[in-house]
């Protein structure tokens, strides 16, 4: 089975920030969902004396005390599964987006834009996609 780069990268990218993975997938409203719900976890989770221990760290320049803010662990978990879940979610995106469909006629289709695919091309030759196929393993046939 061979690894997904655009799902790998796509991963990545949702590691730094949530929803820049999706930015890097082209989907942008996914991208603006992450985010806000990044935001309102950590608004709704963080408690406000914690922000405000933040905010007059980062006011007054003392960055090293920044280490010594205890976040409460509920909080920090909270975050953490958003986080987690949207890491996921791009890179389980990439990979269907990279998973051909199929026509009406039943012959293999370009996930983004709908064209029939050749299958000899490792990407459609109509919106430049990276194409991901998936052929049956040969470990099930007879060596005669």
């Amino acid at each position: 089975m061979s690894v997904n780069r655009r799902g790998v990268v796509a991963a990545a990218l949702s590691v730094v920030y949530p929803g820049v993975g999706h930015l890097y997938l082209r989907a942008w409203l996914r991208a603006v969902g992450w985010v806000a719900l990044s935001l309102v976890t950590s608004y709704v989770l963080v408690p406000d004396a914690t922000l405000a221990a933040y905010e007059q760290a980062i006011v007054a320049g003392n960055f090293g005390a920044l280490g010594s803010i205890a976040v409460p662990l509920e909080a920090a978990v909270g975050v953490l599964v958003v986080r987690l879940c949207n890491v996921v979610d791009a890179y389980v995106l990439a990979v269907r987006e990279a998973t051909p469909s199929q026509t009406r006629d039943g012959e293999p289709a370009c996930p983004a834009c709908g064209r029939s695919l050749d299958t000899e091309l490792d990407f459609c030759p109509w919106c430049t996609t990276e194409i991901e196929w998936h052929y049956p393993s040969e470990s099930g046939q007879d060596a005669n």
